[in-house]
C-alpha cells in the first residue's frame, strides 16, 4: 500500500493528459512524417531561426543528447541546415530549409486542429483558468526540484 492513493495524485492527471495530448498530436503528424519532438523543435526554430541546439534543447524540454539526435534526424531528411554561428564558430545554428517550412506548416495545421478540438471543451473562462493551473503546476514542481521535495 502507498500513502497516496493514485487518485489524489495530481501527476497522475497531468501525465495522462500529457499522454493524451501525445498520442493524438502523433497520430496527425503521421502522414506528415514527424514526431512530436521533432514537431516541437520545428515549431521553436520557425519562431527562433538560427538558435542553438542547446537553447533549442531548453525550449523543447529535452536533454541536448536527445535533441541532437532529432536535429541530426531533420537534417538527414533536409528539413534543417546547420552552419556554424559568426562569431562562435563552436556554436551551430540551425535554421529550417525550405522544405522544413513546408513540412512545418502542414504538421502545424494539423497540430493545430488537435489544439483546437481540445480547447472547444472548455469556455474561455476555464481555458484561461486551465492555463493558470497548469503554470502553477509547473511553477510547484520546479519549485520541488529546486528545493530537494
Amino acid at each position: 500500500m502507498t500513502s497516496m492513493p493514485t487518485p489524489e495524485r495530481l501527476g497522475h492527471y497531468i501525465k495522462r493528459a500529457e499522454q493524451a495530448l501525445n498520442t493524438a498530436k502523433n497520430a496527425v503528424l503521421k502522414p506528415v512524417g514527424v514526431t512530436v519532438p521533432q514537431y516541437a523543435a520545428l515549431l521553436s526554430l520557425t519562431e527562433n531561426p538560427g538558435i542553438s541546439a542547446a537553447a533549442l534543447a531548453r525550449l523543447c524540454g529535452v536533454t541536448p543528447p536527445t535533441m541532437n539526435t532529432i536535429l541530426t534526424n531533420l537534417q538527414e531528411r533536409g528539413l534543417i541546415e546547420r552552419s556554424p554561428h559568426e562569431w562562435h564558430r563552436n556554436v551551430l545554428e540551425t535554421r529550417l530549409t525550405e522544405r522544413g517550412e513546408e513540412v512545418m506548416r502542414d504538421a502545424d495545421a494539423r497540430a493545430v486542429r488537435v489544439e483546437r478540438a481540445v480547447g472547444a471543451a472548455f469556455t474561455d473562462e476555464e481555458r484561461e483558468l486551465l492555463q493558470s493551473l497548469l503554470i502553477r503546476c509547473a511553477d510547484a514542481f520546479d519549485a520541488t526540484r529546486e528545493t530537494g521535495g
